[in-house]
């Protein structure tokens, strides 16, 4: 039964005390962002073959994650609701062997007869489960698709140098294609006569590959090679049986240098784990010191998370500076819980004005070395990698809390005006031509590119382009640093807020909702919109009531708001069976700046967010809610916690 509105203010209070007590001594939040247990299949591998394995007791703990991610018929998926893949779980095989599981081990045995169940097995892995199945002496050179270091050396121009790639995709393809093309291997020994014959059944493996390049698994294959890149890869391929000794020695250390410049960058944290084992392996086939090697590996544990529940695995990124902007957001979206909320806001942003990037990392990328400094990254300053978006959210959380007087911030410890203006600097170099805003980078190649996109599994990965909620959050940080350093750059703040305003505008859908590129899906990308175009002063347009509409048109007859994942992957809107409480937020906190508070379908929502409300403030754990490259869906743990706070705060408001 949903509770009547005056119980509104009682689920409110519960959920911002839920939200204070997840903060952390250090000031900010942080929530899991779970992914797969391929990153750590691929951290557990890579220590195997670098003689730095992980002790008994952890190795433990890292089955026991395996034990909690494999699906009820054996196979792990590419993300927590995704049946199986053939990837993963091949990856995940070999980890648990290296890990000292024997092969009679129950996990090993339901892989293993799901593997076998599946049309061509582990041939049917993507290229990626491939190359490390070939790594490491499990599949044969002949039936990988080429790749190239030679593209490294070609100019700059040229659309498809990795340097243009989206910075992800980049890395993991100088580490891959230099690996590729020094032939690197990784004997496993005994081990890998075993695993030959557990893989591949009584028959064994093939006597040759080739046949099996571009066998894919149905369920892996969200991205088949098309013509262009399969025609693409022949002139490669020819290429690749006979390259230039000069040319491919060159081009090898091309890629070493542009890996150890982001090594050194990052003190060697990387970009993510997803390329960091591969630079750690190629360190290791090029003889680096074991010093290096153990200082990279080192720099895995910046990614792990352990707890008794889910064991030992590694995430794919860190996200306390991202769960403290929203926290606080949160915190803040209550004026009348000002006191209790202002020692944990303190403590934040104490932690946020920490954070801030004041570093130069011009160094990383000779080619185009975009600025860095005043930026905020998705995890901490430690990464060295800020991001628009991340940069935005924490800019916006803390000119609100300098802007709530309640706060009675010490002006000693008040961010100045002059690293403020060097965050909203780092903002601006983040906008594209089109006036959206890219994440990581400005966008450095055509959409074309992406027809070129050799991953299989992955959509939408070539390109670092312009987003909608990377263009809402800066809009929204934007608008907030005008008003309170009006005297920076004024003529630049407007026009950029004008061109993303236009930019937004302009990738509405007729059905009135905006998609999303990193959450699920058109519920998280009209909430962005609306948000960041309401900030930019954009009042009752026929845009924002087109939102509102196609948002009360998706209100489920029970108040909440729910959508599927399969949205992301049809690029469609898909109804998810069950109201979602991160989705109503997202939905409600849309309405609010369009309808009002008092509108009916935020009161219907709010209540729902109330009704379904634990004692402790506490909402349960849900479908998938964000999203990477497309089909790597993402459950980001605390967007159940910050955002319903939120929305209950602002539908009292």
């Amino acid at each position: 039964m949903n509770p009547v509105p005056h119980e509104l203010p009682t689920a409110t209070e519960r959920a911002a005390e839920h939200l204070r007590a997840l903060q952390t001594a250090d000031g900010y939040w942080e929530g899991e962002m779970i992914w797969c247990p391929v990153v750590t299949a691929q951290v557990a591998i890579t220590r195997h073959i670098v003689g730095l394995p992980f002790s008994a007791e952890d190795a433990t703990k890292i089955l026991l994650h395996f034990e909690r991610t494999q699906t009820s018929d054996g196979a792990f998926g590419l993300h927590p609701e995704h049946p199986g893949s053939v990837f993963v779980t091949s990856l995940v095989y070999v980890a648990m062997r290296c890990l000292g599981a024997r092969a009679e081990h129950p996990l090993a045995v339901r892989a293993r007869n799901w593997l076998h169940a599946q049309p061509g097995g582990v041939l049917s892995a993507p290229t990626w489960g491939k190359f490390w199945l070939t790594m490491l002496g499990l599949y044969g050179r002949d039936g990988l698709r080429p790749l190239v270091p030679e593209l490294a050396l070609l100019p700059r121009a040229v659309p498809v140098h990795p340097i243009r790639f989206y910075c992800h995709t980049r890395y993991v393809y100088l580490a891959m294609s230099f690996l590729q093309g020094s032939h690197a291997t990784f004997p496993l020994g005994a081990l890998a006569d075993e695993l030959r014959r557990e893989l591949y059944g009584p028959a064994g493996p093939p006597a040759t590959f080739r046949e099996h390049r571009y066998h894919l698994a149905p369920s892996d294959a969200f991205e088949p090679p098309n013509l262009l890149i399969r025609a693409a890869e022949r002139v490669m391929g020819w290429y690749d049986r006979f390259p230039p000794r000069w040319a491919r020695e060159r081009a090898l250390r091309r890629c070493v240098d542009l890996i150890a410049r982001d090594l050194d960058v990052s003190d060697h944290l990387t970009l993510s784990p997803v390329n960091g084992v591969l630079n750690v392996l190629g360190l290791h086939a090029r003889g680096a010191d074991p010093a290096l090697i153990a200082k990279c590996v080192e720099g895995f544990e910046a990614y792990r998370w352990d707890d008794a529940d889910r064991g030992l695995r590694y995430a794919g990124g860190r996200t306390r500076v991202w769960d403290t902007g929203f926290a606080v957001e949160a915190l803040l979206a209550d004026p009348g819980a000002a006191r209790a909320n202002r020692d944990a806001l303190l403590r934040a942003y104490r932690f946020l004005a920490e954070q801030q990037v004041m570093k130069p990392v011009a160094g990383r990328d000779p080619m185009f070395p975009d600025r860095a400094l005043g930026g905020w990254c998705l995890g901490d300053s430690a990464h060295s990698w800020p991001v628009s978006d991340c940069t935005a959210e924490a800019l916006s959380a803390v000119l609100g809390m300098h802007a709530a007087p309640a706060l009675e911030l010490d002006p000693r410890a008040r961010i100045p005006d002059a690293r403020l203006a060097l965050a909203a600097d780092f903002i601006l170099s983040r906008q594209n031509p089109d006036g959206g805003f890219g994440s990581y980078e400005r966008a450095r190649s055509p959409r074309w590119l992406e027809r070129l996109n050799p991953s299989e599994m992955f959509t939408r990965c070539m390109t670092d382009q312009s987003y909608i909620e990377c263009t809402g959050s800066c809009l929204v940080a934007l608008s907030r640093f005008r008003e309170a350093v009006p005297h920076h750059a004024p003529a630049r703040v407007d026009r950029a807020i004008r061109r993303g305003a236009r930019f937004l505008l302009d990738r509405q859908r007729p059905d009135g909702a905006f998609p999303g590129a990193w959450g699920v899906y058109l519920t998280y990308g009209t909430f962005h919109a609306v948000r960041g175009l309401r900030a930019a002063g954009y009042g009752h347009i026929p845009a924002l009531q087109r939102a509102a509409n196609w948002l009360t048109q998706h209100q489920k007859p029970d108040g909440g708001w729910g959508e599927h994942y399969a949205g992301c992957l049809r690029q469609e809107y898909a109804e998810h069976p069950e109201s979602q409480a991160t989705m109503t937020s997202w939905a409600v906190l849309a309405l609010c700046e369009v309808v009002g508070a008092g509108h009916a379908a935020v009161r219907r929502g709010a209540e729902w967010l109330a009704a379904h409300q634990s004692e402790a403030g506490v909402y349960p754990r849900e479908a998938v809610n964000g999203v990477f490259f497309g089909t790597a869906m993402l459950d980001y743990d605390l967007y159940r916690a910050y955002f319903p706070a939120w929305a209950l705060a602002a539908a009292q408001s």
